[in-house]
Formats: C-alpha cells, structure tokens, sequence
C-alpha cells in the first residue's frame, strides 16, 4: 500500500498510477495537477500507455547489473 505524490507533471503520473491500481494505493498528493479531465487529451492517453506497460513489467526477472 502507498500515498503517492507529485508536482506538476509528476502529480499527473501519481493520480494515473493510482487510478491503475487502486487496490494498492491509499491516496495521492497532488500539488498542481489541475482538476481536468485528461483522460481525452493525446498526451494523458500517452502517459497511460506507459502506466500500463510499467505495470506489465516483471522486474523480478530484469538484470539490473548489466541495465
């Protein structure tokens, strides 16, 4: 479980990430995101994509002394 937090565009990349796993997070900080609706906007739908790859990712796997 964790409170993720961020400003500006990292506070954008907190509320995605929460909202893609709700079940894992107990809040969000955000410090000038903005109360928009992104979710149609080209950029959002972007940064989603990436949420949703990074949450794919099986980094029990990754070789992180050769990275």
């Amino acid at each position: 479980m964790a409170t993720l937090g961020g400003h500006g565009f990292g506070a954008k990349v907190a509320l995605a990430t929460a909202i893609s796993n709700l079940e894992r997070c107990t809040g969000v900080i955000n410090l000038d995101g903005g109360p928009l609706d992104h979710r149609f906007y080209e950029s959002y739908q972007e940064l989603e994509s990436y949420v949703h790859a990074a949450n794919k990712l099986n980094v029990s796997t990754l070789d992180l002394a050769t990275a």
